[in-house]
């Protein structure tokens, strides 16, 4: 299966592009390059977030609502990146000893389908 997704990495790099052996139980994948068409190995270890979206580029002016009640995705959630950024979202499998999860927008209409959150990328996370 193809995802299109946007690798985030803790120094604010980017990598866009589609992948078609992304697993989250693996340590590694591979990006086709949306612009270049070339295929790069990514290590989950070395991340910041993988975001599988709808669109590359997304809707700047969109505001994303934070308090949406999303039934059937799990516990709400925060979560405080290293960078100072902040996501709010369901998540379904949480536990801080584990390298990553996932997490669900809080806002069904936002860019956003899924986010995988790397651990080691945190300041905190709390449930709501």
């Amino acid at each position: 299966m193809q995802n299109t997704v946007v690798v985030r990495y803790p120094d604010g790099r980017l990598l866009k592009g589609t992948t078609h052996d992304f697993l989250p139980n693996k340590n590694t994948f591979h990006v086709t390059e949306k612009d270049t068409g070339q295929r790069i190995p990514v290590d989950l270890s070395g991340l910041k977030a993988v975001f599988f979206v709808k669109t590359y580029d997304g809707s700047r002016e969109y505001r994303e609502k934070i308090d949406g009640q999303r039934v059937g995705m799990g516990r709400k959630i925060q979560v405080k990146f290293k960078d100072g950024e902040t996501l709010v979202g369901y998540t379904q499998g949480y536990t801080p000893n584990r390298p990553s999860f996932f997490v669900f927008p809080a806002d069904p209409n936002t860019n956003n389908e899924r986010i995988l959150v790397i651990t080691a990328a945190t300041e905190s996370v709390q449930f709501l």
